[in-house]
């Protein structure tokens, strides 16, 4: 009996400069042994924070549709194990994503969807207004796994996240819309210094839910590309430890946590004291200097179970 091979069809922005997207996603997810055959949302020379904007193209829907054909052609389609989706910019874009979800499924029966719903952050929507309803009532109900954040939870679910208890009642929408596993991938219930992040499972009889504050690092530097890394980690860790969520989500932080603190061991000690402003470009991920961390995570930080 030959060996199962994990594939991952990942289907998020590029940059040509920096880490996000698929940009974040696609190396950890190769260094955990994952194969990546990526398609790219936009192709952009860098993210879109840059004080100096930024330059590149769009895939529309056709050209997205025409590539998967290429790769059903050749019943190649038939490989993946795993659909990742991040960034999208266009609800036409949106939906060809599920009429290429139920194609995979059809093949595979057992294909394992994670939708990480990238639409805003801090209160902040940066996606069309449009897409929030076709997350919502037709992107989320064919998950297996969703990875959003707090504000993310809140445009889906209409639950003002005041309180832990209302980020589980949330939790519970996403596992009555058919979500098997809902990963809170940060927020600010932690306090001042500290994030919250939360995990539910829910598969027949078997149900986890675990808790993890996290410490902030940086002194209030921002890092983009954290959720798209996030979510390719708890892909494969949930993959690898055949869906044991306390420690998915404890390896899942430890690398996220080592791969901040690589980063922040390149930005200058001013930056870092915030007497300079933090540049865009000190604040890209050093994840090709964190394939150790990457590769075998030392879990410093412990999640508890929740009853």
């Amino acid at each position: 009996m030959s060996a199962v091979i994990n594939r991952v069809l990942s289907i998020q922005s590029h940059v040509v400069h920096g880490y996000v997207g698929n940009k974040s996603a696609v190396f950890p997810l190769q260094v955990l042994g994952f194969e990546v055959d990526n398609i790219n949302s936009v192709q952009f020379s860098n993210h879109t924070g840059y004080k100096q904007g930024f330059k590149g193209q769009i895939l529309n829907e056709n050209e997205l549709a025409d590539v998967f054909s290429g790769l059903v052609a050749n019943n190649l389609h038939s490989l993946y194990t795993h659909l990742l989706t991040g960034y999208v910019g266009n609800p036409a874009f949106l939906r060809e994503i599920a009429s290429i979800l139920k194609k995979l499924r059809s093949s595979n029966p057992s294909l394992i969807y994670v939708c990480d719903p990238v639409m805003g952050d801090d209160g902040i929507m940066y996606v069309p207004k449009e897409l929030l309803p076709i997350y919502r009532d037709e992107i989320v109900p064919l998950a297996d796994i969703v990875t959003p954040n707090q504000y993310e939870v809140e445009l889906l679910t209409g639950i003002s996240v005041k309180s832990e208890q209302d980020a589980w009642n949330a939790v519970e929408w996403f596992h009555n819309k058919g979500v098997k596993t809902v990963a809170i991938s940060s927020s600010e219930l932690g306090g001042s210094n500290s994030l919250l992040a939360l995990v539910s499972h829910k598969n027949g009889n078997n149900s986890q839910r675990y808790r993890m504050v996290i410490p902030k690092q940086g002194n209030g530097i921002r890092f983009t590309g954290t959720g798209d890394l996030f979510a390719s980690l708890f892909l494969a860790h949930s993959t690898l430890t055949g869906f044991d969520m306390g420690i998915t989500l404890e390896r899942t932080i430890a690398t996220l946590q080592a791969v901040i603190g690589k980063t922040l061991s390149y930005v200058p000690d001013d930056v870092k004291a915030g007497k300079v402003e933090v540049t865009s470009a000190q604040r890209e991920l050093k994840l090709v200097q964190s394939k150790k961390e990457i590769e075998e995570p030392e879990v410093t930080l412990h999640c508890t179970k929740v009853c």
